[in-house]
């Protein structure tokens, strides 16, 4: 109920069974208010996300855009996953803004923190990381899952590639960021060892 100070001189109101249902009855609505608030605070994040992710520039044309704001929003369309067993470690760095595309880079996004989620099977530590790099801007998305196999690490952006079981997977995610990643004529690439895979991308700055 929020009593911190001068305890002692409620105790003798718990003789009374009324008053201790009722405190009790008191501190649950507290609680469960407490709990919609957080709820509703979770929605509308996920809602100004979604409304953010869904936003199509039509011009085809680079704008210039916050990558560090696009990834927050894409860490927010997977809250649910993440909420349950994945602790997100994010190391950013400021940098200026980035002349690309920015709802294609949301696809990498998305599309990279998924394969990372599914990796550790919903229970490790996805770290994702921004900073500047010359010219460039460096970001790296690493989970701490069992590893890409040494034997199917030079296939992994091959279209169609899959390692998922029938029905699960397309294979064209990582074709997608990397033919995307190349019209933004970055780079991207990837370290795996057992416990950590490390995707990186570099892009330019300017166009």
């Amino acid at each position: 109920l929020g009593v911190t100070e001068d305890v002692d001189d409620f105790l003798p109101l718990t003789t009374s069974d009324l008053i201790l249902q009722t405190a009790y009855d008191l501190s649950s609505l507290k609680r469960n208010a407490m709990s919609i608030e957080s709820a509703v605070e979770r929605s509308a994040k996920i809602v100004f996300a979604l409304k953010k992710f869904a936003h199509r520039d039509h011009s085809g044309e680079r704008i210039e855009a916050d990558l560090i704001d696009s990834l927050e929003t894409a860490l927010t369309l997977y809250t649910n996953q993440l909420k349950h067993g994945i602790e997100v470690v994010k190391n950013f760095v400021q940098i200026p803004l980035v002349w690309c595309y920015p709802d294609e880079l949301n696809q990498v996004w998305s599309n990279l923190i998924h394969n990372a989620v599914q990796a550790m099977k919903n229970k490790g530590t996805l770290e994702i990381a921004v900073s500047p790099h010359n010219e460039k801007v460096l970001i790296s998305i690493t989970d701490s899952g069992p590893g890409i196999p040494q034997e199917i690490q030079p296939k992994i952006f091959n279209p169609f590639f899959t390692t998922k079981p029938a029905g699960e997977g397309s294979g064209l995610g990582l074709d997608i960021c990397k033919r995307i990643i190349d019209k933004h004529f970055g780079e991207i690439g990837f370290n795996s060892a057992p416990g950590k895979t490390e995707f990186w991308i570099l892009l330019p700055i300017k166009p």
